[in-house]
């Protein structure tokens, strides 16, 4: 299992995940979806699962759901 730290930024132009330059730093994901609805964090879940080549349930927001800095579990197995 994985833990990301991921920094969202909605309303992009393009959807895109980012891996961070230096150890200790989040992730970046940028995501065309707005956070209305949880819309982002559903596209959030499918540009993570896509990212790590697993199933879109084998990713869980597990913390930050309603916040821009979010902490995203990946069952990896």
């Amino acid at each position: 299992m994985t833990v990301l730290l991921v920094k969202v930024k909605p309303n992009a132009r393009q959807s895109a995940l980012t891996p961070p330059e230096q150890s200790g730093e989040p992730w970046l994901a940028q995501l065309k979806s707005p956070p209305v609805d949880g819309k982002a964090n559903e596209e959030l879940v499918s540009l993570v699962a896509r990212h790590f080549g697993c199933a879109r349930g084998a990713v869980r927001i597990k913390t930050g759901a309603g916040a821009r800095i979010k902490r995203v579990e990946v069952d990896s197995d």
